[in-house]
């Protein structure tokens, strides 16, 4: 697929890709075991569900959400302080030349599928589905 310019779009390359996946192993592992100093990090459960890293494998953004809440946002803060010690953690658990530098993004894609999921059930859209299918 070409993008602007007559770019050829590419996706993530296998080593970024298997990089990525060990990092979010890593995060998860340091997020169930480690008690944060951080006051409002204290008994929060964070889930990495996803990380993408950089080409350069400088950087990675990590997607994260609370299970059973939507309040991860309010998060953010707290995690981008505690980013340096989850660094120094990934250095010493991972074999890398270069340790990324850790990004937090809220993952909304549950919440994306949940809303999707409640329109596909609106009467409306059931009324216009079953329409379809006589």
């Amino acid at each position: 697929m070409k993008g602007p310019a007559g770019v050829v779009a590419q996706g993530p390359s296998t080593r970024q890709l298997r990089v990525a996946e060990e990092v979010r192993r890593v995060l998860a592992e340091l997020f169930a075991r480690t008690e944060f100093r951080d006051p409002e990090l204290l008994d929060v459960r964070i889930t990495v569900t996803e990380v993408r890293i950089s080409p350069d494998f400088r950087h990675a953004t990590a997607f994260v959400t609370r299970l059973g809440r939507s309040d991860v946002e309010v998060l953010l803060p707290a995690l981008k302080r505690v980013a340096p010690f989850l660094r120094t953690g990934l250095s010493k658990a991972l074999n890398l030349r270069t340790v990324p530098e850790i990004h937090f993004q809220p993952d909304t894609a549950l919440d994306n599928a949940m809303e999707l999921d409640e329109i596909m059930r609106s009467p409306e859209v059931r009324r216009d589905l079953e329409k379809d299918l006589e």
